[in-house]
C-alpha cells in the first residue's frame, strides 16, 4: 500500500505574479495533494510526518514559520517529524551580508537539505554547512502552462524578438545588460536585427526608451506573451536557480545567459552564454543558427513534474529510513545554541 504523508510546507502562498519561490510552493502542494498526501502550512497538528523549511527569516513575507518554531515542535510536540530544508538563496545573489551564515545555523534543525543547483550546494559546503544528507533538485515550471503549444520559431531574415521577465529589481538581475539592449535597439544599425521586450518591474526612476515594457504577468498570460517572442535573455548573476529562464525554455525559446551561478546548469545545452562585450555577436549567432536551437529546445526537461516527483521520492525515502535519520539528528547542539540565545539573535539580524 502506498504511504500517505502529512507534509507541512512553511510557506504563505500568494496568488498572481510573485516570483519563482511562490510557484514552487504551489506546484509542490498541488502535486502532493494529487498523490493523496495531506498538506498543511503550519505546525499546529501533532502528527506531521515531514516539515519543509522554505525560508527561516522571520521578516520574509513568504515564510509561514522559522527554524525556531521547527525546533520547538520537534523538541516538545513530535520528535519523529523529519525536517527538510530547501535552500535557494545566498548572499552572493543580492550582495547581502550574513545570510549564508544565518542559513547555515538555521540548517541545524534539518535532517536533509535540498539545494536548487550544484553551484549553490558547493558554495555552502565551502562555507561550512553540514554535508550529510544533501541533495540537488533542479527547479521546474508547470508544463500545463509553460509549453511549446502555439510557439512559432523565427522566420528566416525576420527581426528577432528578444524578451525577459523579472519580479525583483535587484541590480544583480542584470539591468545593465537590459539597458544596453534598450540603447542598442534605438541605433539604426540594429533596428532590423532585434527588438526587446521587458516584462515585470523596473527599478524606480528607470525607464526604457526603445523597448516595450509590460507590467508583471503570471500563468497563461505570461506564457502567451513569452511565446510571442523568439529568443529569451537572462542577465542575472549569482542566481542559485531562477525560474524566469525555465518558463521561457519550456515555451520553446532558446536562452541567452551569463555563465554565472546556477543558471548555467539549467541553460548550458539550450542556448548560448554571452558577455556584455559580445552580446550582439551572440544574438547574431543564435539568429543565424535558430533552427538548430529551436530543435534542441524540444528536449528541455526541467519541468515542475520532474521536480515535485523528486521531492516526494526524497520524503518517502526519509520516512522509510526514519530510524537511521533520527539517530543522526544532533538536537544537543541545537539546544546549546537555543539556550545561548544565538538562534534568536541571528533571526533578528
Amino acid at each position: 500500500m502506498f504511504l500517505k504523508l502529512k507534509v507541512s510546507i512553511g510557506a504563505n502562498i500568494v496568488e498572481g505574479p510573485w516570483g519563482g519561490g511562490n510557484l514552487f510552493f504551489k506546484n509542490l502542494s498541488n502535486y502532493l495533494i494529487s498523490q493523496g498526501h495531506k498538506v498543511v502550512y503550519n505546525l499546529d497538528d501533532p502528527d506531521i510526518d515531514i516539515i519543509l523549511l522554505t525560508d527561516p527569516r522571520k521578516s520574509s513575507e513568504s515564510s509561514a514559520y522559522t527554524h525556531i518554531e521547527i525546533y520547538e515542535y520537534v523538541k516538545s510536540i513530535n520528535s519523529e517529524a523529519l525536517v527538510i530544508h530547501r535552500i535557494n538563496e545566498c548572499d552572493e545573489r543580492k550582495n547581502t551580508i550574513g545570510l549564508n551564515k544565518f542559513l547555515i545555523n538555521a540548517n541545524m534543525v534539518a535532517d536533509s537539505t535540498v539545494f536548487v543547483s550544484d553551484w549553490l550546494m558547493k558554495l555552502f559546503h565551502k562555507q561550512g554547512i553540514k554535508v550529510k544528507e544533501n541533495h540537488v533538485i533542479l527547479s521546474g515550471s508547470d508544463k500545463k502552462i509553460f509549453n511549446r503549444e502555439g510557439f512559432k520559431p523565427l522566420i528566416q531574415n525576420q527581426k528577432i524578438k528578444i524578451v525577459t521577465h523579472h519580479w525583483g529589481t535587484n541590480k544583480n538581475k542584470g539591468f545593465d545588460i537590459y539597458y544596453l539592449l534598450d540603447e542598442l535597439a534605438g541605433k539604426a544599425e540594429y533596428k532590423n536585427i532585434f527588438q526587446f521586450t521587458y516584462i515585470g518591474k523596473l527599478p524606480k526612476k528607470h525607464k526604457f526608451k526603445n523597448s516595450e515594457i509590460i507590467s508583471p504577468l503570471s500563468g497563461k498570460d505570461l506564457a502567451r506573451e513569452l511565446k510571442s517572442n523568439n529568443l529569451y535573455i537572462t542577465a542575472s548573476i549569482n542566481e542559485p536557480s531562477g525560474n524566469h529562464h525555465i518558463e521561457a525554455a519550456q515555451c520553446g525559446l532558446p536562452i541567452l545567459y551569463i555563465d554565472s551561478g546556477g543558471i548555467t546548469e539549467y541553460c548550458k545545452d539550450f542556448g548560448v552564454a554571452y558577455t556584455k562585450e559580445n552580446l550582439i555577436e551572440k544574438i547574431n549567432y543564435v539568429k543565424n543558427n535558430y533552427e538548430d536551437y529551436y530543435e534542441k529546445m524540444i528536449y528541455y526537461s526541467n519541468s515542475s513534474d520532474s521536480m515535485v516527483r523528486e521531492y516526494e521520492n526524497l520524503m518517502l525515502r526519509l520516512i522509510k529510513n526514519k530510524e537511521t535519520v533520527l539517530k543522526n539528528r544532533n538536537l544537543d547542539k541545537i539546544k546549546k545554541l537555543y539556550i545561548n540565545n544565538l538562534l534568536r539573535k541571528i533571526i533578528r539580524t
